[in-house]
């Protein structure tokens, strides 16, 4: 029985091993589509990056190959495809394959099914921004949605990324995972990819550590700074970001920093972020802290707009422009934490940063579209406006950094009132992180936005949010400030007339910049690009147009204009200026309720 059993036991074993093979033989397993790119610049000078894509196992007959139009955090359709040059495709054994442009930004490749095939493509790039891609004999820089493709149908597919630096060039900096390989990384999804900027040359790369994750500085261009102190200022302002929300969604962060003639702003992307400034920035106590103040902005939105998001802002479209009501959130609120972040990492001081606000109070207020645009529809219309300022802009617009910046002020301050001084605006991002970031992996909506505001405050704000978010009912400043025992004063901005106008002096030429609605100059018939003849009777100077522009109330003035090679004669009467400079400043005797609402709003009582 033993032995029989033994040899049952083989034959069954057997049996099942080749039902086993001739199974596996029926169905072949099926196979996963590679992405691969390479990343070339043999002639930087040029100013061309050398793109190839190669794909194994794509399963159709065709595949669309697309760049996108815009890139995320830069709410503008910048026409990437423009700089596209040379587009062609072969299979692996250097066949050529047939391509067909269908629109301005995708190109159809046909290849035989699961065949392994190459895109190849230029891309000139000399506009070196944030949000764009450059390439000179100095350094490269590199934004992902204005170089690099993908596969229209299968966007989530990872890939692997080759850089091959310039001659002499020894530094790659990018957010992107290492893989095996000199200068080799890898991407989750073209999201990941397109998010991950790179600079490439002989930068320096300055390293600190906050909250236990690794970060670096790529330093590119002259500069002169403390770099110990500014590295500990850094992680400072990393920190205190991170206790607003409270979690850490990092293994790795990375600061490009572009020293420039002229520089100024910056662009967040999903762990990292590229900073534009000039070479001379560091060299004031105020440069320095503009540094930190746009450093603490663009890692904040580590938070605000990379994991909590409006729902339009991710899974992206890069084919069209993507709507939301809520930049003031994503882009106003961050400029507002920005300023909190940095007092309290002891950075600004608490008279600063109530001189900051004021300042801010001031320019918001004095702007004439403040009162024509709500900050819901700035937000809206940031893709036809936002970065196509005209002459006319002040008049209709205003900005959704400043004013979601002052919004987030009252709110702050009204949560912290309303609980009496133990929950503020940090609770309200803190919920929305777990309950959209972390648990339904999703954005959340306007209303959800505000469902949270009224859960952490335990009242509602729906008035408010009618009223002063999507209406343009002036924000009640003094009332919330006050909660916090600070008073708000308002003083005129110049005890003199106006004409409402500005003037820029060119070559000795005078012309208008500038026309304000409502005032003399646009009521009297004054122009932007009006070149100033004469100011009664007079050839305009320096000091006659400053005497001009702060005439006292009452007075008349004839001004003879050039306009389209024509002269005209315009009668204009200085009307009151009112423009008004607003200050934050504490009170003499601020009640306990008061003291208890001011700490939790400044984050001194955590």
């Amino acid at each position: 029985m033993l032995n029989n059993s033994k040899s049952l036991v083989r034959h069954l074993a057997l049996a099942g091993l080749l039902t086993s093979s001739f199974g596996a033989a029926a169905t072949p397993a099926a196979v996963v589509p590679t992405l691969r790119y390479t990343l070339a610049m043999p002639a930087p000078q040029t100013h061309y990056f050398e793109v190839k894509m190669d794909f194994g196992g794509f399963p159709a007959e065709y595949t669309d190959v697309k760049i996108p139009v815009w890139a995320p955090g830069s709410y503008l359709v910048r026409e990437y495809a423009k700089n596209v040059e040379g587009f062609q495709a072969r299979t692996t054994g250097g066949q050529a394959l047939a391509v067909e442009k269908l629109n301005k930004n995708t190109w159809r490749v046909r290849h035989p099914k699961q065949t392994n095939f190459q895109v190849s493509y230029k891309v000139y790039a000399y506009e070196l921004s944030v949000r764009t891609s450059f390439i000179d004999a100095d350094h490269g820089y590199l934004n992902g949605t204005s170089v690099f493709m993908y596969p229209a149908e299968n966007k989530s597919l990872g890939s692997t990324v080759v850089v091959e630096p310039a001659a002499g060039w020894t530094q790659v900096s990018t957010a992107l995972k290492p893989s095996p390989g000199k200068f080799t990384y890898k991407a989750a999804s073209y999201d990941e990819l397109a998010d991950s900027p790179i600079e490439i040359g002989t930068h320096k790369v300055l390293e600190f550590t906050a909250n236990g994750t690794p970060h670096q500085v790529a330093m590119y261009g002259t500069y002169t700074v403390d770099e110990p102190k500014l590295m500990a200022d850094l992680k400072k302002v990393c920190e205190e970001a991170h206790r607003v929300v409270g979690q850490n969604p990092l293994d790795r962060y990375l600061f490009i920093v572009h020293h420039l003639e002229r520089g100024g702003g910056g662009l967040e992307h999903l762990n990292s972020t590229t900073l534009e400034v000039g070479r001379t920035t560091y060299s004031t106590e105020a440069g320095y802290k503009s540094f930190l103040d746009l450093a603490a902005h663009e890692y904040f939105h580590l938070w605000n707009v990379k994991r909590i998001r409006p729902v339009a802002l991710g899974p992206f479209n890069y084919d069209q422009e993507n709507y939301t009501n809520m930049l003031w959130v994503s882009e106003g609120m961050t400029s507002y934490y920005a300023r909190m972040i940095n007092l309290r990492a002891g950075i600004l001081s608490q008279e600063e940063f109530l001189g900051k606000l004021g300042n801010t109070i001031t320019q918001v207020e004095n702007t004439p579209g403040n009162r024509v645009q709500s900050a819901a529809a700035s937000s809206f219309d940031a893709w036809i406006r936002a970065y196509r300022p005209n002459e006319n802009t002040s008049n209709t617009e205003i900005s959704y950094y400043s004013k979601g910046d002052l919004i987030g002020t009252v709110l702050d301050l009204s949560i912290a009132e309303a609980t009496k001084g133990q929950k503020h605006l940090d609770d309200v991002f803190r919920l929305l992180y777990d309950t959209y970031y972390k648990k339904a992996n999703r954005g959340f909506t306007d209303k959800e936005f505000q469902d949270a505001v009224a859960t952490v405050a335990g009242r509602r704000y729906d008035d408010f949010f009618q009223n002063s978010v999507y209406g343009t009912k002036t924000l009640d400043y003094a009332t919330v400030l006050g909660y916090a025992g600070l008073a708000l004063n308002v003083a005129p901005l110049n005890p003199n007339g106006t004409l409402g106008a500005s003037f820029a002096n060119r070559g000795g030429r005078f012309f208008v910049t500038n026309v304000e609605r409502d005032l003399a100059a646009w009521n009297g018939g004054l122009n932007v690009n009006d070149e100033v003849l004469l100011i009664n009777g007079s050839a305009p100077t320096e000091e006659s147009a400053k005497q001009l522009l702060g005439s006292p109330v009452g007075t008349e003035l004839k001004l003879q204009v050039r306009r389209d090679g024509l002269t005209r004669d315009l009668t204009l009467k200085a009307t009151a200026d009112p423009d008004r400079k607003y200050t934050v400043q504490p009170v003499a005797s601020p009640t306990a309720a008061q003291q208890k609402v001011l700490a939790k709003w400044l984050g001194t009582n955590k």
